[in-house]
């Protein structure tokens, strides 16, 4: 089959588009099971029956659409891999597009009790209910949110292999339902062909060395469209449809008002401040790490300090997934082949193109700051930073998001010490440029 890649869905969409009229390319989606919740067929309808392979597309074209919205719940199966790195899961993302294109044609929303905002319901609110619905009561180790996953190969990306135990949310459903909303939302402004819309977003077709597409930036666009308090409202408003629906009022038979607000409080909560407030940081599987040497050790949490780097070599920022990824691997073959260290020594590291890099993580002690490692996070931004700056964004990546995250989740001390490279050892790392930087950051010393 095509690879399951953006790249491959643009194009189907793009014969479609130009092929005979026949469905429109959302409800074709809706037809062979993208949207098949309740709440989706309440909002969009009954999908129509399965129509024969189109003579626009070739047989795997076909095959493979048919594959990734039959298995729309289920990212090992309804998933695709974008340009950005990130695995997006198709099913929300068209339920949000056909949503915007009725809107632009001004097709009148369908008459629901109590009202919904219909962009949200098919893309984020009856999932995010539902998953919390779910999780509470029990032991209180269901997990509600989560986890992410890893290719197999992602130049021919087939097979996706979740990280940990499923959700009703991991987190290729998170991001396809986020680009839903956002998509949905430009799609209801200003009504584009599908192909240019999702090329645009994605950035697909631009051989990915162009530097960041507009997905890269879905966490931020996401949170100023959304708030936490439009997601909690939306989530509440779903619930209390679902319990009016014969096919859901049992699971919520027991759920008084008060419940169900709360419910929505801690779902819209820990959406947020997981896909909002905190950044992405692409799992070691995805960049192509070497296994570690030998046993890790691990860190005592929380830590008191962090230590920013600069690479210096590779010497340039990487703007794309497939330069950080060649970046990642380039200086994990110099620590462990030249330096001799077990793995590579940062704890993470900082691409220009909108993503964290998971070097030895949250739990174990790195090789980054001698004498300091088993005291504090190794932060590194990719670049030499002598001269100049990494852009304002790759600043705030780790300022504003990385550092308050790991302040929230327990890993790092509210009183935290962040403190340059060079404060602890000679050398000229992190670079003049970014040391300046980081000394009007909170928590300097």
């Amino acid at each position: 089959l095509p690879p399951r890649h953006m790249d491959s869905v643009v194009r189907i969409v793009e014969a479609l588009e130009s092929g005979e009229p026949g469905f429109t390319v959302p409800e074709l989606a809706r037809a062979l099971g993208g949207c098949s919740t309740p709440g989706c067929r309440l909002v969009l309808g009954e999908p129509p029956a399965v129509p024969p392979a189109p003579p626009a597309l070739t047989s795997e074209q076909w095959l493979l659409f048919t594959q990734l919205l039959r298995n729309a719940a289920a990212p090992e199966g309804g998933a695709v891999l974008a340009p950005d790195g990130s695995t997006v899961t198709l099913g929300p993302v068209f339920a949000g597009i056909e949503v915007g294109l009725k809107r632009a044609a001004g097709c009148p929303a369908p008459a629901i009790e109590p009202p919904i905002d219909t962009l949200y319901a098919v893309t984020i609110a009856e999932a995010l209910g539902t998953s919390f619905l779910l999780a509470r009561g029990g032991d209180g180790h269901r997990p509600a949110l989560g986890p992410a996953g890893c290719w197999d190969d992602v130049d021919d990306p087939q097979n996706y292999t979740l990280l940990g135990p499923p959700s009703p949310i991991p987190d290729a459903i998170a991001t396809g339902a986020m680009d839903g909303v956002l998509l949905g939302a430009q799609l209801a402004r200003e009504p584009i062909p599908l192909a240019n819309l999702l090329r645009g977003y994605y950035g697909t077709g631009n051989g990915t060395e162009k530097g960041r597409p507009p997905s890269s930036y879905r966490r931020r666009d996401f949170g100023v469209l959304t708030g936490p308090g439009k997601l909690e409202e939306e989530v509440v408003a779903m619930l209390r449809v679902l319990r009016e629906l014969p096919t859901t009022q049992e699971l919520l038979e027991n759920v008084g008002p008060e419940e169900m607000v709360a419910i929505a409080h801690q779902a819209a909560q820990d959406f947020t401040e997981v896909y909002v407030e905190c950044p992405a940081i692409v799992p070691r599987c995805m960049w192509g790490a070497r296994p570690y040497r030998g046993t890790p050790k691990p860190l005592t949490l929380p830590l008191g300090s962090v230590y920013i780097h600069h690479t210096f070599s590779p010497s340039d920022p990487c703007r794309t997934f497939a330069a950080c990824s060649r970046a990642m691997r380039a200086m994990q073959r110099f620590h462990q082949d030249t330096r001799g260290w077990d793995d590579i020594g940062y704890s993470f590291v900082v691409g220009s193109d909108g993503y964290l890099y998971q070097g030895r993580g949250w739990h174990w002690v790195g090789a980054h700051t001698k004498g300091y490692n088993s005291k504090g996070y190794g932060v590194g931004y990719v670049g030499d930073f002598s001269a100049t700056l990494p852009d304002p964004d790759t600043i705030a990546l780790v300022r504003d998001e990385l550092l308050p995250c790991a302040v929230r989740t327990g890993r790092l001390r509210r009183n935290y010490t962040l403190r340059g490279h060079r404060q602890m050892g000679h050398t000229d790392c992190p670079g003049n440029s970014l040391f300046r930087e980081i000394e009007t950051w909170h928590g300097f010393k």
